[in-house]
C-alpha cells in the first residue's frame, strides 16, 4: 500500500515502489488517499412524502473526486511500467483510516513518505507517517523525504 496526499513531497516514494514492485512482482500495489469526510444528502424516491422524495444522509469525501483523478495518473505511470495497480481513495482520519485499510486488505507492506509536520504544528496535529507506523501490524518503510538532514529531528 502506497498514502499519498497529492504532494511532491509524498511522490518521493515512488521511485522505491517501482524497484520493489520490479524485483518482488506483487500481486498488485495498492495506491491510496485519504480525504476529509463530510456528510451530505441524497434524495432517494419515496411516494409516502408529499414531494416524492426524501432526504438521507451519505458521507462523502470533500475531495474525493480530485483524489481519485490524482490516483489514477499515478496508477496510469506505474500500469505502463508493468506494475499492476489498484487505487482507493479513503474517507476520515488519514492515519486512523490508512492503518485499518491496511490490515483489513492484509497488505504486505506500507510504503510511505517521512515528511510533514514540525515543531509547534507537528505537536498539535501529530505525523500521520509517525501515527501509521506505531499503529500498524503491517511492516512500514519509510522514505525521507528530500531536504531532510541524517540525525537532525523535524
Amino acid at each position: 500500500m502506497v498514502p499519498l496526499d497529492g504532494s511532491k513531497l509524498a511522490e518521493c516514494v515512488l521511485p522505491y515502489v517501482e524497484d520493489l514492485a520490479t524485483g518482488c512482482k506483487p500481486e498488485e500495489v495498492i495506491l491510496t488517499s485519504v480525504t476529509e469526510r463530510v456528510v451530505g444528502f441524497r434524495p432517494i424516491e419515496d411516494h409516502s412524502q408529499p414531494t416524492g422524495e426524501r432526504l438521507v444522509p451519505e458521507a462523502v469525501g470533500k475531495l474525493e473526486t480530485p483524489a481519485r483523478r490524482y490516483l489514477a495518473r499515478i496508477a496510469k505511470k506505474l500500469n505502463e511500467k508493468g506494475i499492476k495497480t489498484r487505487t482507493e481513495v479513503l474517507l476520515g482520519d488519514p492515519a486512523q483510516e490508512l492503518t485499518f485499510f491496511a490490515e483489513n486488505e492484509k497488505c504486505d507492506l506500507v510504503i510511505m513518505a517521512s515528511h510533514g509536520r514540525s515543531g509547534v504544528s507537528r505537536w498539535t496535529h501529530g505525523s500521520v507517517a509517525e501515527k501509521v507506523f506505531r499503529g500498524s501490524c503491517v511492516p512500514v518503510l519509510m522514505v525521507r523525504a528530500p531536504g531532510s538532514m541524517p540525525g537532525v529531528p523535524k
